[in-house]
């Protein structure tokens, strides 16, 4: 282990929900800094390893000062959604591009040995391009993936050789997660095939690429431990299968009917979509330097949701905003 100490900001979301217990149960000492949109029941508060702070990555001080004596700070923290900008514009803006200078420099004045950005595979926005690199050109279709390609080069201008730096576009994630977001596209059709027995596809020749949350998971604990030469600077695209959003729906359908043969034949449904993003990621270069290759399939991820909904661990999962970013946002009137 290189490193001991990590610091993430927005370890209460959906991907930090599963990776925090991960890191802890590897041996790291962790620490979970988030404005608490969707709560913290779900982190295991009861280990000594965990500290949990509630603090808004705005607030460059608070920031500072708590992210002191960490090694590693682990950028996941955003408005995150594409549809977000049916939110207030100034909230996507204030947290998502204004926030982010100022946290790179107080991680960096507090001693931070290396910087890992989350960024967004939508940040590519729409491409016909067989395959699209992490050199392709961004052309962004809504604040979201903006303003997510907008930071990356603010990382960059503040990296040294003690403060590596190192951003990764994640593909759309999907799976089974203890904050669970049913508002993914993966998540949606299975939500929607268990518990109405029909999947409403919008669109559906839009291509999608995926990645199962375990996967993001581990590209994180790969990129706490890789060496210094390998990252610094880098720009790593992550995903796993590019399906269009028709075949993931047909995909959906075919293993929902296996885990409950009781349902009988699940109907899909098309209606038009005004969300257009299309790109087909190649994910070569982080198998080419860090040797990473997903392992986790989207059925793994179909069949893992099944199984969560059997036990019980997603109630109300039409209702409950808990599971909707947006909806949750609003609802709280998030400013």
């Amino acid at each position: 282990m290189k490193f001991k100490s990590v610091f993430i900001t927005g370890g209460a979301g959906y991907c930090g929900s599963r990776l925090v217990p991960q890191l802890l149960a590897k041996g790291y000492k962790v620490t979970v800094y988030d404005i608490m949109y969707f709560g913290d029941d779900f982190l295991p508060k009861e280990n000594p390893n965990l500290k949990v702070i509630a603090g808004d990555i705005r607030d460059s001080a608070k920031l500072q000062e708590s992210c002191k004596n960490h090694d590693v700070f682990v950028s996941l923290a955003c408005i995150s959604n594409d549809a977000s900008f049916e939110l207030d514009e100034k909230l996507s803006t204030s947290v998502n591009l204004d926030a982010f200078e100022p946290m790179v420099l107080a991680a960096k004045n507090s001693g931070i040995k290396r910087f890992i950005y989350a960024s967004s595979s939508s940040v590519y926005g729409v491409s016909d391009k067989p395959d699209v690199t992490e050199d392709h050109p961004l052309v962004p279709l809504t604040l979201y993936n903006k303003y997510k390609g907008m930071c990356e080069p603010l990382l960059r201008k503040h990296t040294t050789n003690d403060f590596v730096g190192v951003t990764f576009r994640p593909a759309t994630v999907c799976g089974y997660a203890p904050r669970q977001r049913l508002d993914l596209s993966v998540n949606i059709l299975t939500n929607h095939a268990v518990n109405k027995n029909k999947i409403t596809v919008f669109g559906g020749d839009q291509l999608r690429p995926n990645l199962h949350i375990q996967d993001y998971c581990g590209m994180v604990e790969l990129l706490l431990d890789a060496p210094d030469e390998k990252i610094q600077n880098e720009i790593f695209n992550v995903g796993f299968q590019n399906m269009s959003i028709k075949d993931i729906a047909v995909l959906v359908k075919r293993v929902v009917e296996e885990e409950y043969p009781e349902k009988g034949e699940i109907g899909i449904v098309t209606e038009s979509s005004n969300d257009n993003r299309s790109y087909h990621i190649n994910s070569d270069k982080v198998k080419r330097v860090l040797g990473f290759t997903p392992k986790y399939s989207i059925e793994y991820a179909v069949r893992e949701l099944c199984k969560a909904f059997k036990e019980d661990k997603l109630p109300k999962s039409f209702d409950d905003d808990f599971y909707f970013n947006v909806r949750r946002l609003k609802r709280l009137q998030a400013v």
